[in-house]
């Protein structure tokens, strides 16, 4: 990521570039900038995971994963469930034959 940051003119160039002109070497100025992005990152997790818990379970404050209404949604085994009976067979009449 920090290599990536080098290549274009972005943040992280620019605080290389600063880390270098104040005496860094090279790879000191690298380990800065690694550093600087891994606690951006850290930070931006941190804040996730804090909207996360505030959060309920559908993505909503307030929300919870109970029914608001009673039974709504029972409980049926697919045993206990009516199956379709067989399918009606139908003859089918010839057609006529044209002339």
């Amino acid at each position: 990521m920090a290599t990536v940051q080098l290549r274009n003119p972005t943040e992280g160039r620019a605080y290389f570039d600063r880390k270098k002109a104040s005496g860094k070497t090279s790879m000191e100025a690298m380990r800065a900038l690694k550093r600087r992005l891994s606690d951006i990152i850290y930070r931006c997790m941190i804040n996730d995971a804090t909207a996360a818990t505030a959060a309920g379970p559908g993505g909503q404050r307030g929300t919870t994963t109970d029914s608001s209404v009673t039974n709504s949604h029972p409980q049926a085994g697919s045993s206990e469930k009516s199956l379709p009976g067989p399918a009606a067979t139908q003859l089918r009449t010839p057609l006529s034959a044209v002339s």
